[in-house]
């Protein structure tokens, strides 16, 4: 496999992305992998660094307002960062892809296969946003009016240099943070960043409010039922809870629920060779999805007389 990162400029804006292409034997399919709110295409190196076997272009982006890309005063919505997603896929070559989206970044695996069903070869949601109310009480409090004040004095450089001094301090006497702590550290930590923490209040405050998640895909989801999907979920997610995917696939008895016993909210961080196992049955397993305009209407006009 050949690695290389590198920056586009899409509407004079930076978007940081991260490819793995096969030296040989490639089928000339593509996937993309998004990342979650707070999170960036880092979350993804561990898969990345195993997707020889898939013998497929691999594509990690960080999304507006993440990780190394710009994070501007501009609309975060679901519908926006699928345009984005497009546009990315657009310019780097890729026609069609399995796009593979965790927790926000499923939210958007969505609604790119609602908004593109042409270039949605087929759906992995990796304890995915957008499929059910329940949510964790910590995203569903950025709703509140003092979110925004709250957030700059809990995550800042101060803040951050004195748990990175306690975390030497534990490793020096022996102790070792597990891995998707650290991961959700990192995400939490991103949010030191203005610019990145305004992103993040933004499209969590489009998301969720109180009462839990606003977005949802449900209604729509009989649109994509001839889309293969990949459903996987730590069984003791603490954010957005297994239930979520156990409804899901009810609701598409032709999809595939994996539920990682011993994984939380990042089932593909906490063991990435499962996950990448997981991910290349499914791709190869399942034949692309290659819907036309003339599908999506025919489902729109039957779609809800058969329900």
């Amino acid at each position: 496999m050949t690695y290389q990162t590198h920056t586009l400029t899409l509407h004079g804006r930076r978007v940081r992305l991260h490819e793995q292409t096969p030296l040989t034997g490639a089928t000339g399919e593509a996937i993309v992998l998004l990342h979650g709110i707070a999170g960036s295409a880092e979350t993804w190196l561990p898969v990345l660094d195993r997707c020889a076997p898939l013998r497929r272009r691999v594509l990690a982006l960080d999304l507006p307002g993440h990780g190394e890309s710009d994070a501007p005063r501009t609309d975060y919505g679901l519908g926006a960062m699928a345009s984005i997603v497009r546009d990315v896929l657009a310019v780097s070559g890729v026609r069609h892809a399995t796009v593979v989206g965790h927790s926000l970044g499923g939210g958007i695996a969505m609604q790119f296969a609602y908004q593109f069903p042409e270039m949605c070869d087929r759906l992995v949601l990796v304890g995915s946003a957008g499929l059910g109310r329940e949510v964790s009480p910590v995203l569903r409090a950025t709703a509140l009016p003092g979110a925004p004040v709250v957030l700059a004095l809990a995550v800042n450089r101060v803040t951050l240099a004195i748990a990175r001094a306690a975390a030497r301090l534990g490793r020096r006497l022996g102790e070792s943070l597990k891995t998707e702590t650290r991961e959700l550290a990192r995400h939490f930590g991103s949010l030191a960043d203005p610019a990145r923490r305004r992103a993040f209040l933004a499209i969590a405050r489009g998301l969720i409010d109180l009462r839990g998640q606003r977005a949802s895909a449900v209604e729509k989801l009989y649109l994509a039922d001839e889309v293969p999907m990949l459903l996987v979920w730590g069984a003791r997610d603490p954010l957005i809870p297994v239930a979520h995917g156990r409804r899901t696939a009810e609701l598409l008895p032709n999809s595939r629920l994996t539920v990682r016993q011993n994984a939380k909210h990042f089932p593909h961080v906490s063991d990435p060779d499962g996950f990448c196992l997981l991910l290349n049955e499914f791709v190869t397993e399942t034949e692309p999805a290659r819907l036309t305009l003339d599908d999506v209407v025919t489902r729109l006009m039957t779609g809800d007389r058969a329900r």
